[in-house]
């Protein structure tokens, strides 16, 4: 399987909308959130170096760490959802516990995705608070990019238990 991840962003579109099984919905929420992570990290990055102290400028070095961390994660899940959801497609021609273990394990995808975008948005008060004023609309898209991958990844979670 190719890995989407380093798909271009029209390649990745392109594939997203033919009909075939992957990727979709849920490699499309670990997307969204690492473009959420991203713009994080942008604000991050410009707000270091304002004279703000030390103090303030280690925690947004720090908060900078943490989301390409995450955005580094979701890329991977991207991936990881669409290999598992292959799973639970070749799992179709299987025994009843076949169909169920599939759609136990490719579960666990998208609830690796909550919990990641719930630690994300966890980031961003601090940039609201000390980040650089002129991005804080950039803080609020990158939350409701972590909100609707949350969101969308719970429907997986839900669907496959």
């Amino acid at each position: 399987m190719p890995k989407f991840k380093n798909f271009t962003l029209k390649k990745y579109l392109d594939v997203l909308s033919d009909r075939a099984p992957v990727p979709g919905g849920g490699s499309a929420a670990a997307l969204t959130a690492a473009l959420g992570c991203a713009l994080i990290s942008m604000v991050a990055r410009y707000s270091l170096g304002k004279g703000k102290g030390k103090q303030i400028e280690s925690r947004i070095e720090k908060l900078l760490k943490q989301s390409e961390k995450y955005r580094a994660q979701f890329l991977t899940l991207v991936d990881l959802d669409a290999e598992a959801y292959l799973k639970v497609v070749k799992a179709r021609k299987g025994t009843a516990a076949q169909k169920k273990a599939a759609a136990k394990a490719a579960a666990k995808v998208p609830l690796v995705a909550c919990r990641l975008c719930y630690n994300a948005v966890a980031l961003t008060p601090y940039l609201v608070e000390h980040g650089n004023k002129y991005l804080l609309s950039d803080v609020q898209v990158a939350v409701e990019f972590l909100t609707a991958a949350f969101n969308s990844a719970m429907v997986n979670v839900e669907v496959n238990q």
